[in-house]
């Protein structure tokens, strides 16, 4: 039978496949949002997740959500929405005020795991270039967008809002297209829900999930691919 492990100020996990069955993937709790212990968790497969009232616990869920990455993305009604939008889409313009935005309750919520402490701790991380934002803007409005961390040929998406309707699907899209042209290989979304069911995410075993990562986690990307910059959708 598994335990939880409790972490200290050393940045090393205990193997993902350690984690409790109930709850499903809680690993470890306590250590710090260092941007060198999240990188590191990254590596391993591994997420915080906590509310702000709990101490930080560390996660890796069995099964796990993903995205195989493929082009065009979205269904036919997606794309003909998209084609006659006047959005425009950027990369790393704005992650705070994504953040920010993904941080904000939801329809039928109270509050948000993505306290201040989190965005600070991702913005600590954006800075080092180790995690970027997706934007979606109608004018100088932003209207939608997502964040998350590569690591190697994986993106392991964290948020994603909208302020107009299909602009977090319009966000997706675009990371979809910019991962696909950079050779990703798998975007990994955590845990399954309707919403990513929607968008096409499967679940697959943790362990297949861990080997896809380990095989890739070391692929080395071009500087350039996340530099400050516009992008057009393409379908």
């Amino acid at each position: 039978m598994n335990s939880l492990s409790y972490l200290n100020q050393s940045i090393g996990f205990p193997s993902p496949e350690e984690a409790l069955t109930s709850p499903n993937g809680l690993l470890a709790i306590g250590g710090d949002l260092r941007p060198v212990r999240l990188a590191e968790a990254y590596y391993q497969g591994i997420f915080p997740w906590f509310n702000a009232d709990d101490p930080i616990l560390w996660w890796s869920p069995n099964p796990r959500a993903v995205f195989t990455l493929s082009h065009p993305f979205g269904s036919k009604s997606l794309r003909k929405s998209l084609k006659k939008s006047t959005w425009r889409y950027t990369i790393n313009h704005a992650f705070l005020d994504v953040i920010t935005a993904c941080a904000q309750p939801r329809d039928a919520q109270d509050g948000t795991w993505i306290s201040p402490e989190i965005q600070m701790a991702y913005y600590e991380l954006h800075l080092q270039g180790r995690a970027h934002s997706i934007e979606v803007w109608d004018g100088e409005m932003l209207v939608g967008g997502l964040y998350g961390v590569p690591v190697g040929g994986v993106f392991c998406g964290e948020s994603m809002f909208h302020k107009q309707t299909n602009a977090s699907k319009a966000a997706f899209a675009i990371l979809n297209q910019h991962l696909v042209k950079h050779d990703f290989q798998l975007i990994d979304a955590q845990v399954m829900n309707p919403h990513l069911d929607s968008l096409g995410a499967s679940a697959i075993p943790r362990s297949e999930f861990l080997s896809r990562l380990h095989r890739s986690r070391d692929q080395t990307m071009s500087p350039l691919m996340w530099s400050k910059q516009e992008v057009f959708i393409e379908f």
